[in-house]
């Protein structure tokens, strides 16, 4: 038996006390918090951040509605070897 368990063993049963306290309970806020830029970003872009909440970006819901570039295409078979290679056999 290792001296680490026979001393254990050894001494009276104690309830284990935790050496971190944590004060009050656990509040989480009822309503999310207002969509805000990160403060360290450029002043330009904390301008215009209400420009990108209001619907800059276009959402497709299918990959077709989407402008060609963004279609799926088949893969040749260089591009899987790279692939799996994981960028090692480039030539």
């Amino acid at each position: 038996m290792h001296p680490s368990l026979r001393l254990a063993n050894a001494t009276p049963h104690r309830v284990h006390k935790p050496l971190i306290h944590f004060i009050g309970k656990r509040q989480w806020p009822s309503a999310p918090q207002p969509q805000h830029p990160h403060p360290q970003a450029p002043a330009d872009l904390q301008k215009s951040f209400s420009e990108f909440l209001t619907g800059g970006a276009q959402v497709f819901t299918d990959f077709w509605q989407a402008p060609q570039r963004f279609w799926k295409r088949e893969l040749s078979e260089a591009e899987i070897e790279v692939i799996t290679s994981g960028g090692a056999s480039l030539k």
